[in-house]
């Protein structure tokens, strides 16, 4: 069994943590509901997102059960709560017993705040790379949806977030179960209007 635990802030980007949670669901009902899903929080208020979404979470910081897989999204709000020792202090103790830490977009600035990105290879989002580099003891890769270093896996922004969640469902149960939720989601990316389209003269 594995509980996967996706941390929700006010602010947070909604897609960072909603694709990876439509992956790590489905993976666990192809599996006969044999994993977990939850969402925690600082608080139990429902936490407003950066769309404005409302979502209430499962748990708080301190009724968190142990999470084999950490995911920290990204979004404004990581910029506030990047100066709240609580979140940051739950990040670093959650992160130190779980299997897996992974964040998504801006969420590897809290994850390089609580120490587990420190003196790590990570990904975030293409507007936040020259400064998460420049906060030291880190290195930012650019040219990759996903990075692997360890047992942390980071993301660059938004919908990057799906790709490193179905790497990471493929990694603990299995290429094929992995085929086998991609599928389900449908997620096979044929965006409609490419940014290297040709310039019609």
């Amino acid at each position: 069994m594995t509980t996967y635990g996706l941390l929700i802030f006010d602010g947070a980007e909604e897609l960072d943590f909603v694709g990876p949670w439509e992956v790590f669901t489905v993976s666990s009902m192809l599996r006969d509901r044999a994993d977990t899903a939850v969402l925690v929080a600082e608080r139990p208020d429902p936490v407003v997102c950066g769309k404005g979404m409302r979502v209430v979470p499962d748990h708080t910081l301190g009724e968190s059960p142990r999470l084999d897989v950490l995911l920290v999204p990204g979004g404004r709000g990581t910029r506030r709560e990047v100066d709240n020792p609580a979140l940051i202090e739950w990040i670093g103790r959650t992160a130190a017993g779980a299997d897996w830490v992974t964040s998504v977009c801006t969420g590897a600035l809290l994850l390089h705040e609580a120490g587990p990105a420190r003196g790590r290879r990570v990904a975030t989002h293409h507007g936040f790379e020259d400064d998460l580099q420049a906060r030291g003891d880190v290195t930012v890769v650019r040219d990759a949806r996903y990075v692997v270093d360890g047992n942390l896996v980071t993301s660059q922004g938004v919908s990057a977030g799906i790709d490193m969640a179905l790497w990471l469902v493929g990694r603990l149960h299995g290429r094929d179960h992995a085929r086998a939720v991609r599928r389900y989601i449908q997620y096979d990316p044929a965006p409609p209007y490419l940014a290297d389209e040709p310039v019609a003269y």
